[in-house]
């Protein structure tokens, strides 16, 4: 019997069908069945929507594909935090919802920013095994929550800064937004998604940081003890505000552009290359260029994270686009060629 074939067959007549539907008819395991609709699936002829008893295949065609996507408007997840990449959640979430449907440019680019720094922070900092992402399109904005069970930011911050209280940690925050001097405080990612937000909510501990851009303003406010960290993230679908001029207008020179060759000039400053944060904020409208040439000329080295950035994550989500580099020293080029080594597994 040609399970796929039967499977193809039921969802050209029903137009969807369960799982349930060819256990009936074949009379085989389900465990066996799913074989053929992972199989399926994986090829790309048929889709999976809802979950559990609720879940049904539909044909995989555009037309089909589109009109289902639009329709999920939210997603919640819970991650085990082993070799999870932000990338990849999020590249799951935009093919798997219509949330970044018919966005502009400028709220779609501030979503991807926001939602990979946040994740980035629970991944790389917080020692959870475990991260729970929500995000959600409701009719006028976007909201994101990522929770993590891990050290809390604030008592983190305390840690590695030697600080005595949250406050203190919490004032170590604020003074990036106060100096725009981000890359001298804790929370690179935290400074530029803070600026970018109509409302920003981070809890852990017994505090909850609150920037409100509706308002202009700051708060903290005492809440529960919290176990871990929780990042709110909300964004109105209209948005004004544009990533690439609040990167330009906090990024103090470290780096400068030729948009006539597409070149990007990096040098050292008070910059050491090592964050994504950095490596976003660099790239960030450059994909309208067909070649890329960064220019390491002055900078002795770059951190496995942005090596990564560049070369692997966003030169796969613009695989057109090359990325090309000169003046780079041996630290750079062994970290380049680690983050491309990467690529290629």
């Amino acid at each position: 019997m040609d399970i796929e074939f039967l499977i193809l067959q039921k969802i050209k007549e029903k137009g969807k069908i369960k799982a349930a539907d060819i256990v009936r008819a074949t009379g085989f395991s389900r465990a066996y069945i799913n074989r053929f609709f992972q199989k399926l699936k994986n090829q790309g002829k048929i889709i999976l929507v809802g979950r559990a008893n609720n879940a049904f295949y539909l044909p995989a065609d555009k037309k089909t594909v589109s009109r289902i996507k639009k329709s999920v408007l939210s997603i919640k997840k819970i991650l085990k935090n082993r070799n999870l990449s932000e990338d990849l959640v999020l590249k799951e979430i935009k093919q798997d919802t219509g949330i970044f449907s018919s966005l502009s440019k400028d709220v779609s680019d501030i979503l991807d920013y926001a939602f990979s720094e946040m994740l980035n922070n629970a991944i790389e900092h917080s020692k959870s095994l475990k991260i729970e992402i929500q995000m959600k399109r409701e009719k006028m904005q976007i909201f994101f929550d990522i929770r993590d069970w891990g050290i809390g930011i604030f008592n983190n911050i305390m840690k590695k800064k030697k600080l005595k209280s949250q406050l203190e940690a919490i004032q170590d925050l604020l003074k990036g937004k106060q100096t725009t001097a981000p890359k001298e405080h804790s929370g690179e990612g935290i400074f530029f998604t803070s600026k970018v937000a109509d409302l920003l909510i981070i809890q852990s501990s017994t505090k909850k940081l609150i920037f409100n851009n509706t308002l202009d303003d700051i708060f903290v406010r005492e809440i529960k003890k919290t176990k871990g960290t929780r990042v709110s993230f909300t964004i109105s679908v209209d948005s004004k505000t544009n990533l690439g001029r609040i990167f330009k207008q906090y990024s103090h020179g470290a780096f400068t552009f030729n948009k006539t060759i597409s070149k990007v000039s990096l040098y050292e400053l008070d910059s050491v290359f090592i964050s994504r944060s950095q490596a976003r904020r660099i790239l960030s409208g450059l994909e309208k260029f067909k070649k890329i040439v960064m220019d390491f000329k002055g900078v002795e080295t770059i951190g496995q994270a942005f090596a990564d950035e560049v070369f692997r994550v966003w030169q796969s989500r613009h695989p057109n686009i090359d990325i090309e580099y000169n003046n780079a020293g041996e630290n750079i080029i062994f970290m380049i060629k680690h983050a491309l080594g990467k690529k290629k597994k």
